[in-house]
């Protein structure tokens, strides 16, 4: 476990010394005066820390960073804090993990899959005294029902690798987002019922991405080629890949105290999964596929 830590420690802070003096470059300038002094521990630290939880298997970063951390790692990090003071930085790393995040985009196949999974912030007969989303967070039904919160909206390659993300409220209709998250992607788009759409379809279709979901049972049946077919039954790789962001990462928890925390969580959890040396793919059957489709 301590190799692991000592190589993510090395590309993070390979990546932190190239991002962060071009990042503080072009900040806006501002005439109020303020301290500029280095803390105790570094930004390649706490975001080693951070995405390390999220590969740890621990379901409680208190407990993570307070019996774990503090407990065996304390000779790698010589100038750590107390866990209060360490939930205070997290919210300075959030712009270098959205860019961190980016490095590790997959590449482009041309075969995509497409789904959205809640973000519970609290219980749903809470959502009147929640305080820390008030004004964000919003109530919404799925298919499991009733909800307040978030809504992921995530896009792999049949390698399991990212493509791109959204996180928007919990009522927002999942066609939404779609046009944004796949504006640069040609090929082929797998999604549930959730996504028909007839414009959407047209869309995509003239962007050079051909949408492709199982019908519903009020609609006309029409012939699909046999490896839109094929890969329809393949749809489940991503959710395979919620579930491991919801009970690997830890991306779903109502302990949430401050929403750039929130965020960052996302983010981390998210660069987590795309350090995972295997992950959920049909890359091995993808050739079987087009080979039976187009004998």
């Amino acid at each position: 476990m301590e190799n692991n830590l000592t190589v993510l420690f090395c590309i993070v802070d390979d990546f932190c010394k190239e991002f962060m003096p071009g990042w503080k470059a072009t900040m806006i300038q501002s005439n109020i005066k303020k301290r500029d002094r280095a803390g105790q521990l570094s930004t390649s630290e706490i975001m080693t820390i951070y995405i390390h939880f999220h590969q740890s298997h621990y379901r409680n970063f208190k407990n993570y960073y307070i019996n774990y951390v503090s407990q065996y790692f304390g000779h790698l990090f010589p100038r750590l804090v107390s866990y209060n003071r360490f939930v205070a930085l997290i919210k300075s790393v959030l712009v270098p993990l959205c860019f961190f995040l980016q490095c590790f985009y997959g590449e482009k196949t041309g075969i995509y899959f497409i789904d959205s999974t809640q973000l519970k912030v609290c219980h749903i007969k809470r959502e009147k005294q929640h305080r820390v989303f008030k004004g964000l967070a919003q109530k919404a039904k799925s298919t499991i029902g009733w909800f307040f919160g978030f809504k992921l909206h995530l896009v792999i390659n049949d390698k399991g690798e990212l493509m791109a993300f959204q996180i928007t409220t919990a009522n927002v209709d999942d066609r939404k987002p779609v046009a944004n998250l796949v504006k640069t992607l040609i090929g082929k788009l797998v999604g549930d019922k959730g996504y028909i759409s007839q414009k959407l379809f047209t869309a995509l279709f003239q962007q050079g991405l051909t949408l492709i979901t199982k019908i519903k049972k009020n609609m006309k049946n029409c012939l699909m080629p046999l490896l839109d077919k094929l890969l329809l039954r393949k749809r489940a790789i991503v959710e395979c890949v919620n579930d491991q962001l919801k009970n690997i990462s830890q991306i779903e928890h109502t302990r949430h105290r401050s929403v750039w925390n929130f965020l960052a969580n996302i983010l981390a959890a998210l660069i987590a999964y795309a350090l995972q040396p295997k992950k959920p793919s049909i890359r091995r059957e993808v050739q079987q596929l087009i080979a039976v489709s187009y004998p």
